[in-house]
């Protein structure tokens, strides 16, 4: 009996696991982006593109440095074909994005959402949310590539906290890194095929 009880227990805690965030890699669900202007951005509009989806709060001293961060990004990467974009879900978000947008944010569209929604996106439990900001590295054809984010069970000296700690250099880093695969994939996809030797 005990033994079935200790083998229901990991069972269930694999199954939390399992749904503690989303797939890396796998395909990026559909997610909307509120703008304060009452139009809603699907992310499955930007496919096609290399996106990078920043997921912050307005209120967030990280967050508003990371926007400015990825407002260069945007303008150093745009001709490689990379869209970044901003979602804030604080709970003032719907009021206070337009006012994160004019100071921060230059040359990608910022909107909101709920965290509801954010931690849907994510597949992460509420029992267990996420710190912000929270990276996710989408290619072209719309899988996640890499996904950063901390939680309360993130290790201190993990690569996540590195990832954090300087953000300008790391996620750079991350797109030269996704578009060197992205060009090697599209290279080795359209080389011609060598004919057989008689």
């Amino acid at each position: 009996m005990r033994k079935a009880i200790g083998l229901l227990l990991i069972a269930n805690a694999l199954a939390i696991a399992a749904l503690a965030a989303a797939p890396v890699p796998g395909k990026a669900n559909e997610f909307v982006i509120h703008t304060p202007e009452g139009k809603d951005m699907l992310l499955s509009s930007y496919r096609g593109k290399t996106v990078v989806l920043a997921l912050m709060f307005t209120t967030c001293p990280h967050c508003q440095k990371v926007a400015q961060i990825l407002s260069s990004v945007q303008k150093e990467y745009a001709d490689r074909g990379v869209q970044v974009l901003g979602a804030t879900f604080d709970p003032n978000a719907a009021t206070q994005v337009k006012q994160f947008d004019q100071i921060f944010v230059k040359g990608f569209p910022c909107g909101y959402s709920s965290n509801n929604e954010v931690l849907r996106f994510l597949q992460q439990p509420a029992t267990n949310p996420p710190f912000v900001p929270i990276f996710v590295f989408i290619d072209k054809a719309g899988i996640i590539r890499a996904l950063h984010m901390v939680t309360g069970d993130t290790p201190e000296n993990g690569p996540e906290q590195k990832f954090f700690a300087t953000p300008e250099v790391t996620i750079r880093a991350e797109l030269d890194k996704m578009l060197k695969g992205e060009k090697t994939s599209s290279a080795a996809a359209s080389a011609p095929k060598k004919s057989p030797k008689s």
